[in-house]
């Protein structure tokens, strides 16, 4: 997180607006998590939603085989880290195109 800090020191205003802006329509939800976990957890739904496709794929396939143990785990590591972490990195992601853009331009 402290890298997204002092990244978002070098943009302007402007730019910072644009990154509030994107950021809270790219963002993951740990309530939608929450819920796809809780529901069709089994399914790995919840990855799917976190853009985790091949984990998901793996989930939804041996997830059943582990008795409802990985899947249990799982979501909790989701819930408590997992969700921060691709958070940020759709937030670094947005403020690395906002620097190419203004360097281009």
């Amino acid at each position: 997180m402290s890298q997204n800090i002092h990244l978002k020191q070098n943009l302007d205003p402007q730019q910072q607006a644009i990154l509030a802006s994107e950021f809270d329509k790219r963002k993951k939800s740990k309530v939608v998590t929450f819920l796809l976990w809780f529901f069709l957890g089994t399914f790995g739904a919840h990855r799917f939603y976190t853009g985790q496709t091949g984990y998901a794929v793996a989930m939804l396939l041996l997830g059943w085989a582990t008795l409802g143990l990985w899947p249990l785990i799982d979501g909790i590591v989701c819930l408590v880290s997992k969700v921060d972490q691709i958070n940020e990195e759709i937030e670094r992601g947005i403020i690395a195109q906002l620097s190419t853009i203004s360097k281009a331009g």
